[in-house]
């Protein structure tokens, strides 16, 4: 009996380790921070998701807005939402996930430290109606209100009290909290080990309240900087998918029958930011004046860029050139603002002597080297087409970690970013990037500091604005001045393509995110 009793533990632990399945993968940077209030970055915020969950999220096959943590909702008045909380959610460290916990996470994403402010535009205050309920009450009418609290993950308040983490930890500065290194969510993994640049291990949370369709039971993340050392890891089988494959390596890739490649086109677009603030600026030779501050050069600067070579030559066909600072599946895009200028040279160095600056002019360049596909040759690109018109762009480049903390104290004269739009709505890049750097999110990223008051005023317009007919024709309103004013340099729309093993299945997302409740290993 004893015997038999061994025999069966044994093939139970067997049967446990053949559904035990590790799910290993890579992109070229790595995350900040843990601390789910501190910056607004994609790769970040996609990862985070794993472990901290929001009370709504989009459904991956439909981009539906689905219940999470909150099981309804319902308006209440044009300014109030009432939200009724899922029970019986637990986080890590065991204790329940409340009204307390929800009305605390909100309100942190509005602390002055956090990154978060645009997914909090419109919020008035949070209250607690009782243990499970919440009301949110606007300012005013939010047609948005929902697309942006997909993006609100919740953390325990007592445990953020206990940690002394109770702010965010402020991305621009090297001080660090307990959510900076640590993590106590309520989601279908928990984090079991991160040693940042090196290695992300999450393990599978066995108490989490939700249905998983995954079979993953470990995850672990690997930086790989090396665009030719990331396809190795591939090809080698160190890891099972590669987020953002090089592009002259997806052709082997595609003709390689143990792997494939899913392609996407990303609500995302690159584009360069100009300071637009500063009279003089850093590390220029032109003295006591600012020429970024003139129309006539950031047209030229726009002009002088070959769009198309750029998409041919350098992203190999990943990207869509475009005029405009969202891409189309976003509301508020249009045909007529998509639509670059054409490339002309001449014209850019007339405009450039209109201007003032004949010979052209020296300006530092930032951009990242590790973010976007091919960031870097893109801006070594960029750098030689505006050589051409006089203008000698002194191009620097830095790692994703230290790169937006730097453009975020203002530290760049022109400066590459890549914004995806989370909402589906124009606002939030307008909002983000154009509006005038404010309060309640305006301008939270606009860090070349453009401002326009006519343009701050429709944007305003459109934060209340509920009429569907209305404000589709505002947010393109706001987009084409935008366009017209040069505000930003948009470049294109990235196309997303990620590279895996064969048996590797997964949804792909518009907001290049892995769903973690729906990887399979095979």
């Amino acid at each position: 009996m004893k015997l038999k009793l061994i025999a069966l533990c044994a093939l139970l632990s067997l049967g446990a380790a053949v559904q035990a399945k590790t799910f290993k993968w890579t992109s070229s940077s790595d995350i900040a921070t843990w601390d789910i209030h501190s910056q607004n970055n994609a790769l970040q915020n996609g990862i985070h998701a794993a472990v901290y969950e929001t009370l709504v999220y989009y459904n991956s096959r439909t981009f539906k807005i689905e219940p999470v943590l909150a099981t309804s909702w319902n308006l209440v008045s044009p300014n109030q939402l009432r939200v009724t909380l899922r029970g019986g959610v637990k986080f890590h460290d065991g204790s329940p996930f409340s009204a307390d916990d929800a009305v605390f996470s909100i309100q942190r994403a509005m602390a002055k430290t956090s990154n978060f402010t645009p997914y909090i535009q419109g919020i008035d205050r949070v209250v607690k109606v009782n243990d499970s309920t919440i009301d949110i009450f606007t300012k005013g009418p939010n047609p948005v209100l929902l697309n942006q609290m997909t993006e609100l993950r919740m953390m325990s308040k007592a445990w953020a009290e206990k940690n002394k983490s109770v702010d965010p930890k402020d991305i621009r500065t090297k001080d660090e909290n307990f959510a900076h290194r640590n993590a106590n969510g309520t989601g279908p993994y928990v984090l079991k080990d991160w040693k940042q640049d090196q290695r992300l291990v999450l393990a599978q949370n066995p108490n989490w309240w939700g249905k998983m369709d995954s079979n993953v039971t470990e995850i672990v993340y690997s930086p790989i900087k090396a665009d030719a050392t990331r396809m190795a890891a591939l090809l080698t089988g160190e890891v099972d998918l590669v987020l953002d494959p090089s592009p002259q390596d997806l052709p082997r890739v595609r003709q390689n029958s143990s792997l494939k490649v899913m392609d996407g086109v990303e609500n995302r677009t690159i584009f360069f930011g100009m300071d637009q603030f500063r009279d003089e600026l850093v590390g220029s030779n032109i003295k006591g004046k600012n020429p970024l501050k003139d129309l006539r050069v950031r047209k030229a600067l726009n002009m002088a860029i070959d769009a198309d070579a750029i998409t041919r030559v350098t992203m190999r066909g990943l990207g869509q050139p475009t005029g405009a600072l969202v891409a189309p599946q976003v509301a508020g895009w249009s045909e007529a603002i998509h639509k670059r200028p054409p490339v002309d040279v001449a014209g850019a160095q007339k405009l450039l002597a209109d201007a003032g600056y004949k010979d052209g002019f020296e300006v530092d360049f930032a951009c990242p080297n590790n973010r976007y596909i091919n960031d870097e040759e893109i801006c070594q690109a960029v750098t030689a087409m505006w050589s051409r018109i006089g203008v000698k762009a002194k191009l620097r480049t830095l790692p994703l970690v230290t790169y937006f903390p730097m453009i975020q104290r203002f530290e760049a004269s022109i400066y590459m970013l890549g914004w995806g739009v989370p909402t589906f709505d124009a606002l939030y890049s307008l909002q983000s990037l154009v509006r005038t750097l404010g309060t309640g999110g305006d301008g939270n990223y606009n860090v070349g500091r453009y401002s326009n008051p006519k343009l701050d005023a429709v944007i305003d317009r459109i934060k209340t604005e509920t009429d569907p007919y209305i404000r589709p024709r505002l947010l393109n309103e706001a987009l084409q001045m935008a366009t017209d004013d040069v505000s930003h340099i948009p470049l294109h729309n990235q196309i997303i393509p990620w590279a895996m093993k064969g048996n590797i299945e997964v949804v792909h997302r518009p907001d290049n995110r892995l769903d973690w409740r729906l990887v399979k290993v095979n």
